[in-house]
């Protein structure tokens, strides 16, 4: 195994596009690393410069690791070499709570496989479509003039009200990584009447789109799909992936984004999974105990 630097990430990089679109989470996290943006992670391959599987985990050595949720990802193309890189060469630390996610369904019984040999659990959160557009130029015009000027982007004031309203927020943690995407990552919104956001997108740490909203009261204006289009085309112009995860229980964002002229292969599906050690530390991370 090899832990790759900056010179190297830049090759994985070029790598990595080539296997598009089912490399592209950890794509995504590569790329931002490419650009400068803040991280708390390292990258490891089996083998280089011709690697088959490639993990991206957080950096042991980075005192800042540990004011963020623990996440895990990966993509390979040789699942004896994953398998190995899992259960023999201790690729990741099972010792604590964290996530794996944006990761290839067809790996699960290996992690389930490799969990179960360091005696910890698997909780399956969600099993995801990826949504990638490759040309956003199809994208409809659907920015009148006077939502023209409402248009913004957020700012660090932001952050608690897109933690109150994110899923997987409302902790420390939650603000931490939202205040994050907001000062490094792009980010769109539009606001109301006193400059205040009542829609937004913002970019994961991976480059995919995400935490898309709407308050209840602005709803049924058109609000997400001017913000969808917006982001894809300035993410688009600047040379990032354009892409997202849905939620398969979440149907009215799969149809929004489907209609904008999104595509997935029907063949992937993407998953996301927490590994928990005992259920004290599940429930500090997750308030919830639930496992499979």
């Amino acid at each position: 195994m090899k832990i790759l630097h900056s010179d190297e990430l830049k090759i994985a990089e070029t790598t990595l596009y080539a296997h598009l679109p089912k490399s592209i989470k950890v794509y995504g996290f590569v790329f931002a690393m490419n650009r400068g943006k803040p991280h708390t992670l390292e990258v490891l391959v089996d083998t280089w410069p011709d690697f088959t599987t490639i993990i991206v985990r957080p950096d042991p050595n980075n005192n800042r690791a540990k004011d963020f949720m623990k996440k895990v990802t990966l993509y390979s193309t040789d699942e004896e070499v994953l398998r190995r890189m899992l259960a023999v060469e201790d690729a990741i630390d099972w010792s604590t709570y964290f996530l794996i996610g944006g990761c290839d369904l067809r790996h699960s019984p290996i992690l389930k496989e490799t969990a179960a040999s360091r005696g910890v659990s698997i909780k399956g959160l969600s099993l995801v479509h990826l949504m990638t557009l490759t040309e956003p130029s199809h994208l409809p015009e659907l920015i009148t003039s006077e939502l023209e000027s409402r248009l913004s982007v957020l700012n660090e004031s932001h952050a608690n009200v897109v933690n109150k309203t994110w899923k997987f927020g409302g902790d420390d943690k939650g603000y931490r990584n939202i205040l994050k995407l907001i000062r490094y990552f792009p980010t769109c919104c539009i606001t109301d009447e006193n400059n205040q956001p009542v829609s937004w997108v913002l970019l994961y740490d991976y480059c995919a789109m995400g935490m898309l909203h709407t308050q209840p009261e602005h709803r049924g204006k058109g609000y997400a799909k001017a913000l969808v289009t917006t982001m894809a085309k300035r993410l688009h112009s600047q040379g990032y992936p354009v892409y997202c995860f849905i939620e398969e229980c979440n149907p009215l964002s799969y149809k929004l984004f489907k209609s904008l002229g999104f595509t997935e292969d029907p063949s992937y599906r993407a998953v996301w999974k927490a590994i928990i050690c005992n259920v004290t530390e599940c429930y500090r991370e997750t308030g919830q105990c639930q496992t499979i």
